[in-house]
């Protein structure tokens, strides 16, 4: 099995190359809004629980996206492994995570991707899909910068976890989407 967190700022192209990855792969993702969206829009107890969370402006316990991530990975599947995207965001999630794969999958994860990409660039390219997307954070530079801003905070101690453990690897997300591709394969290809 191939286990795999995928990292990378909004705009930075991640959505896209997970899509290239599971399809070069044969892999599951498994990204925590989904997994949010699935819970809540089928009234799961987990979805109820996060939705009161969520109604009163709170942040949902890192315990319940947990249970529900190991929910997600007692679904049979005939993929050769995952790729988490969304999670982990903390080292508390990191810790959990490497213990939820080994448990339920008595395996581990191989390798955290990062898409690296200069935030003006990330600007330019949220900016432009907001034209298209309909989605207002991609519409407003304050709140595209605040998010990219975001990101880097949240991320940027489970990077250097993932750097003292020798699986973290950095791709320049900036250039043709197969050229960009082709690097991420290359990495994966490098743990097989």
């Amino acid at each position: 099995m191939i286990n795999i967190v995928l990292f990378g700022p909004p705009g930075s192209g991640k959505g896209t190359q997970a899509q290239n990855l599971i399809e070069k792969f044969n892999l599951k993702q498994v990204s925590t809004g989904d997994l949010f969206r699935y819970n809540m829009k089928n009234d799961t107890e987990l979805g109820k629980l996060a939705k009161s969370y969520i109604d009163k402006g709170e942040l949902v316990p890192d315990q319940v996206t947990t249970d529900m991530l190991i929910d997600e990975l007692k679904k049979p599947t005939d993929t050769n492994g995952f790729i988490f995207d969304g999670y982990p965001r903390t080292t508390a999630q990191t810790e959990a995570l490497e213990t939820i794969v080994k448990e339920e999958l008595n395996d581990k994860i191989d390798i955290c991707l990062s898409l690296v990409v200069e935030d003006k660039i990330l600007v330019e390219r949220l900016l432009k899909r907001g034209e298209t997307s309909g989605r207002s954070d991609d519409s407003n530079v304050e709140i595209i910068e605040n998010r990219i801003k975001e990101y880097y905070t949240k991320t940027a101690e489970v990077a250097e976890l993932y750097k003292q453990q020798g699986k973290y690897v950095e791709v320049n997300g900036v250039g043709e989407i197969e050229e960009i591709s082709q690097k991420l394969f290359a990495e994966v290809e490098k743990i097989k």
